[in-house]
């Protein structure tokens, strides 16, 4: 009989080379599945998957192993580790198509686990990829308390509860910036003795730098980029992307064409990343991801740039107080409001933001409603976007306005959709709902507006490529007021387009609007048909405007 302590120590050697099939075939020949402890069923698992996760058999024996490592050894570490690695190969497991993943008994797994063990990081964070998979808010929420509670956390978890905060309308503004100023204080600080000085030489041309994990082809983050970058002095201005992208191969040539420089940092430690860029001497360092994204936002706690700022793809406060600024509209943080936001609030005169439009002629299309006879509503929105109260609204909707039809279009993953159709069934009014899975092609996605009448916004969470995208396709937006810049995105695009009458109050006045609008026909139409015509000449698709008030902003404060 072989030494299950000698095996395993054995066994590191190889793991340390990456062996995974020497691991299995050592395992699997010397030992029985009696004989192993939760430690060589840990070790048996882990080598299965990192020899080729996309293969769902092995997907399917590691699962096996570590269920059977946890159920050896309930209250050892490395009975522990095994249910880790039972959760993550679980939802690893639940991505391939015809299979079926117990989360439920998951979920009593962790419930069973020793007090001390629930506390603990890895376990919450395993916790928090089938909260994400299944959109379940509250459960992410509690469990990255836990993590944040137990002191062992990094900035990525900082960030998620702050992200996954967004979705929760019951949290005020007040208390985003009492949080921001605790992710503050936890960011680490990077010893002075290693850091490359800031220079404070002037340079010959303002130097601005761009921050981002998401400048791949066709990803939101880069219709509204190329609005400035297609639109700037270069006699005057050089602007660098810095990319935090997985892979920079990936990235969109048309973007990256429009700038001065392109440089990776994915690859490199934050003390790294942080001494590269400082060698730019760059006058403002913008952060278009905030705690989205693969962010780096410890960088921006340190100061990389001689003014930062925040804009665009996160609409809220970072709490860093090295974070300079962030750019805005008066339709989104009220004067009275600024004390809220750590950063200093800079107000450009009409939008935050606006899109480049598509490179395909627009077509005016009529309404759905004049050949079908009834109301289409539509949203192409992120599905964790769509909440209980969200649901709960247009379910009114439908109720309420005969023969009435709602298409979402939202994600190619079974657990999300499924969590919507579940919803929707318990509110009666399935029948009603058309789902559509996620286009590949743009033009596809784009083209599936015409079978919709009015699109119906997100809340707390707006919109804000959706609604750009439904409005560039002629199609209005309903939108409802909120409490804070990431909750009145649909109030500053509505309030630029004039279509003030689009903004609802409050959720009786969403279902009010909305059944208003469906049932004046001929208002509709007309109000549809002056949409398409304003749209494009409007704040929202004017590029040489916005850009001439950003850069004359940014020089302001440069």
């Amino acid at each position: 009989m072989v030494s299950i302590q000698n095996l395993e120590f054995e066994l590191q050697d190889l793991f340390r080379e990456k062996r995974y099939s020497d691991i299995i075939f050592e395992i699997t020949t010397k030992t029985t599945a009696e004989e192993r402890n939760a430690g060589l069923f840990v070790l048996l698992g882990i080598s299965r998957i990192s020899l080729n996760k996309k293969n769902k058999d092995q997907v399917q024996l590691a699962l096996k192993d570590f269920k059977k490592g946890y159920l050896k050894e309930r209250t050892s570490e490395n009975g522990f580790n095994a249910l880790v690695n039972f959760i993550l190969a679980s939802v690893i497991l639940s991505d391939f198509e015809n299979s079926n993943v117990d989360f439920k008994e998951i979920k009593n797994f962790y419930k069973d686990l020793p007090k001390s063990f629930q506390k603990k990081r890895e376990i919450n964070i395993a916790m928090t990829s089938i909260c994400s998979k299944f959109v379940d808010h509250e459960t992410m929420l509690l469990h990255l308390e836990k993590v944040i509670n137990s002191g062992d956390f990094i900035s990525n978890d900082l960030c998620n509860y702050g992200y996954w905060r967004c979705f929760d309308k019951n949290w005020t503004q007040s208390e985003f910036f009492e949080y921001g100023k605790f992710v503050d204080n936890n960011l680490p600080e990077y010893p002075q003795d290693q850091i490359v000085k800031l220079v404070g030489k002037k340079n010959k041309k303002i130097k601005i730098g761009i921050l981002s994990a998401d400048l791949k082809n066709g990803h939101s983050i880069t219709f509204f980029l190329k609005t400035i970058l297609l639109n700037y002095n270069k006699d005057e201005v050089e602007i660098y992307l810095f990319s935090n992208q997985i892979d920079f191969q990936s990235l969109s040539k048309e973007i990256t064409d429009l700038a001065f420089k392109t440089i990776d940092i994915s690859k490199l430690s934050d003390l790294n990343a942080f001494n590269k860029i400082r060698e730019f001497n760059l006058d403002l360092m913008i952060d278009v991801m905030g705690y989205t994204s693969r962010n780096r936002i410890g960088l921006f706690k340190n100061r990389i740039a001689k003014k930062q700022a925040l804009w665009m793809g996160y609409c809220n406060t970072t709490g860093l107080k090295n974070m300079d600024y962030i750019i805005t509209d008066r339709n989104l943080i009220y004067e009275n409001e600024k004390k809220f936001y750590s950063e200093k609030v800079l107000y450009l005169p009409e939008i935050w933001n606006t899109h480049c439009g598509f490179d395909f002629e627009r077509k005016e299309k009529p309404p759905p409603l004049i050949k079908n006879n009834y109301i289409t509503f539509g949203s192409f929105n992120n599905p964790a976007k769509i909440n209980k109260n969200v649901i709960a609204c247009w379910s009114k909707i439908l109720k309420e306005i005969k023969n009435s039809k709602l298409i979402i279009k939202c994600s190619n993953d079974k657990k999300k959709l499924d969590r919507i159709q579940r919803l929707m069934e318990k509110k009666g009014v399935l029948d009603s709902v058309i789902f559509h899975k996620r286009f590949e092609n743009k033009k596809d996605h784009l083209n599936l507006y015409n079978e919709v009448d009015i699109a119906l916004d997100t809340f707390p969470y707006n919109g804000v490529t959706t609604s750009f995208e439904a409005i560039w396709m002629g199609v209005p937006v309903l939108t409802m007021a909120g409490y804070n810049f990431n909750s009145r995105c649909g109030v500053s695009i509505n309030k630029n387009l004039n279509m003030e009458q689009l903004i609802a109050k409050d959720e009786d006045d969403y279902v009010s609007k909305a059944v208003s609008l469906s049932s004046e026909r001929d208002k509709f139409i007309n109000l549809r048909k002056s949409l398409f015509k304003d749209a494009i000449k409007s704040p929202l698709f004017d590029g040489n405007k916005f850009s001439e008030n950003f850069f004359k902003l940014l020089r302001e404060v440069i």
